[in-house]
């Protein structure tokens, strides 16, 4: 099978978890942001821009990150988003939710 065909798509909501989780290790921009979700699950989820760029806005109007304007390492002019403190209890929220959630899913996968 591809590589392209075994990632995973995204459950609805998840991507804000990992969005926010991401930015709780500093600001980075959007690219980096995507980046290091491919990294960090072995190149199994991919976050495509037609997804990433509608939530970092939706997430920023809603208070949960905050932007400024900088440049990358190569000189790029790109945006830079950091957690707020509204952010930072919003991933507390994510995390308990998302642990429920996995919790729910692996008793019916594993019942005992």
């Amino acid at each position: 099978m591809a590589r392209s065909k075994e990632r995973l798509a995204l459950l609805r909501g998840t991507l804000d978890l990992l969005i926010l989780q991401t930015l709780q290790d500093g600001p980075m921009h959007g690219y980096a942001v995507a980046a290091r979700i491919q990294e960090g699950t072995g190149d199994v989820l991919k976050v495509e821009e037609g997804s990433l760029y509608p939530a970092l806005h939706r997430m920023e109007r809603r208070g949960w990150i905050e932007a400024d304007w900088g440049h990358t390492d190569a000189r790029r002019r790109a945006r830079f988003y950091r957690l707020s403190a509204a952010g930072r209890r919003q991933l507390e929220d994510e995390l308990q939710r998302w642990r429920r959630f996995s919790a729910a899913v692996e008793k019916v996968i594993e019942p005992a």
